[in-house]
């Protein structure tokens, strides 16, 4: 399949996006390849890789900047790759693939519109809740061919158990690590199968997240483009439930 300049243009600015808050961007490069009717089998194993570069720029960006904590990210972690990798083997039929990714980009939106502020007092990590967390997360990034930080970075900063620059460093590196684990998965099933021209696309996203990556540290604000995607995620959400 071939595209033209806009769907990399989206690309693009999709990456540059979610780096700059420590995202991989899998939510953003899904609804992009649902607006141009890419399938379900090309689409978790491109989304999956974009993932791995996207994010992992992201997070070198941050490690430099001194915001990663170990201890925070191990409890969300010990499951949720192991359970990445299971839900990445399921096989969905395409009418249930589109519901369950038309609501995980709902809940995307929703994530986007959240206004999070710095939390006054960061509190220790409940292990048990995070475990659960990182095991319900994995499992659904590796079925869906998301990184599960959309999910994770409103969980950290709702409990209060990381401020926003760490909990960017944590949901990058957690993204990249379940996408590693998803890739497996669908390798082992031989569900693998990107889109055929992907090197272009992780080019494309690559520098995006060069970009994004400098635009978090520099603290610039996104909020434009924040609503700019929201409407995207909007658009295909509602493509994927009605069509």
């Amino acid at each position: 399949m071939e595209f033209g300049i806009v769907f990399y243009a989206l690309i693009f600015i999709t990456a540059a996006l979610y780096s700059s808050v420590g995202h991989g961007g899998a939510s953003g490069y899904l609804a992009i390849m649902a607006i141009f009717s890419v399938t379900p089998e090309n689409m978790r194993a491109s989304a999956l890789i974009l993932n791995l570069f996207v994010a992992g720029i992201s997070f070198y960006s941050y490690y430099r900047g001194g915001y990663f904590r170990p201890k925070l990210l191990l409890p969300f972690i010990i499951l949720s790759i192991p359970f990445s990798f299971l839900g990445a083997r399921l096989e969905l039929n395409p009418t249930s693939y589109k519901i369950i990714l038309g609501i995980f980009l709902l809940i995307a939106i929703t994530r986007m519109l959240f206004t999070a502020r710095k939390p006054e007092t960061i509190r220790p990590v409940n292990v048990l809740i995070a475990v659960f967390v990182g095991a319900v997360l994995g499992f659904f990034s590796g079925m869906i061919g998301i990184g599960g930080g959309i999910i994770l970075s409103p969980l950290l900063l709702l409990f209060r158990w990381a401020n926003i620059k760490e909990t960017a460093a944590v949901s990058a590196v957690f993204i990249v690590l379940n996408s590693a684990s998803g890739l497996i998965g669908l390798a082992s099933s031989g569900g693998l199968q990107p889109v055929n021209n992907i090197f272009l696309l992780i080019a494309t996203g690559a520098a995006g997240s060069v970009l994004g990556s400098w635009i978090g540290r520099e603290k610039f604000s996104h909020v434009k483009l924040t609503y700019l995607l929201a409407t995207v995620l909007l658009f295909a959400s509602f493509k994927l439930f009605y069509f």
